[in-house]
């Protein structure tokens, strides 16, 4: 790791400039855990939430926080997103959805906060959908899984 690339040399925020940086495939895939009641799980994976169809939505959200990223995270730059996948996996033992959302550009800086938005409102958008069936659904487990491309590397957690 090196240096705070965000502060300039009097330690004031600025924006990275990357124009000299060389562009190259990047991906970055970040994950969440949502934690839900038994009662809750069925109803999602049954279509039965009085929302509509979860996953879908959830999905589909995610994918629109990728792609708005740069609006939400100041200095981040917005980016030609190639593509976005947000997935979903039921962990019935433990009552939980862990969600995977991976996202590419060919670029000169990387994709890891556009995977993270849409991983966490992915995880967002299933608290508000199920929040009238359970109050204390938990969202946990929002972290960087891999990266690769640039300068850097291939990272890999």
């Amino acid at each position: 790791m090196g240096t705070l690339t965000h502060l300039d040399a009097a330690g004031n925020a600025r924006m990275v400039n990357v124009t000299e940086k060389e562009k190259t495939v990047r991906s970055a895939t970040a994950g969440a855990r949502v934690l839900v009641n038994p009662e809750v799980l069925t109803a999602i994976e049954g279509g039965t939430s009085k929302k509509g169809d979860v996953l879908t939505v959830a999905k589909i959200a995610g994918i629109q926080a990728a792609k708005r990223t740069s609006d939400l995270i100041p200095l981040c730059h917005p980016l030609l997103i190639t593509g976005v996948d947000v997935d979903f996996t039921v962990d019935a033992k433990a009552a939980a959805i862990d969600i995977r959302a991976t996202v590419t550009c060919t670029g000169e800086t990387g994709v890891e906060m556009e995977a993270l938005t849409a991983a966490s409102v992915a995880a967002l958008t299933i608290y508000d959908m199920c929040k009238a069936m359970q109050r204390d659904i938990a969202i946990t487990d929002i972290k960087l899984l891999s990266k690769s491309g640039g300068r850097s590397g291939t990272w890999l957690r």
